[in-house]
């Protein structure tokens, strides 16, 4: 048995996102979508509860995401709802996303997570799992600032365009 320590542990997860981005961007395909998971982890949250507002910047923000793939040639699919009535977030869900993708015939995995830190920091991510294999292609994560449908839209656009469809420059 080999033990990983906090140091290798740490390199490890630095290191992830650079080996998802040096395989170049998905090609277009069938996937998964699964959406955006929110995570409201500010004081506000836990004190006023959910809002309204930001329950509809949600779902504007899935129909942009949306919108780009199909626009890039993805053919999206919702997965049933009761296959993913047991999983509380898709980004990670254990490789039950990838299970249910498979299941469906598509070729790949896309989800979303946004988690509020405060009304003015939000930390918003996409990933793109292969649906046989589970392993992670692409996934970025920008942090924005601001809590309106322009500033979702911002920062969903910089990470599609500059992290997750990001094409290796030729010098």
């Amino acid at each position: 048995m080999t033990r990983t320590g906090p140091i290798s542990t740490l390199l490890l997860a630095l290191l992830a996102p650079v080996t998802a981005l040096a395989q170049g961007a998905p090609p277009p395909g069938t996937a998964t979508w699964f959406g955006i998971h929110y995570i409201d982890t500010s004081t506000e949250g836990a004190i006023n509860g959910i809002r309204a507002d930001e329950t509809d910047r949600i779902t504007m923000t899935e129909a942009y995401i949306a919108e780009d793939l199909a626009a890039r040639g993805f053919d999206l699919t919702a997965p049933p709802p009761e296959a993913v009535a047991q999983i509380l977030n898709p980004v990670h869900s254990n490789g039950a996303d990838a299970r249910i993708a498979r299941e469906m015939g598509t070729d790949y995995v896309i989800a979303g997570e946004v988690q509020k830190v405060s009304n003015l920091i939000q930390s918003v991510n996409l990933h793109i799992r292969d649906a046989e294999t589970g392993r992670t292609l692409r996934a970025g994560s920008v942090e924005i600032r601001g809590n309106t449908d322009d500033a979702f839209r911002r920062g969903y656009s910089y990470l599609l365009r500059n992290v997750i469809f990001r094409e290796e420059r030729k010098e």
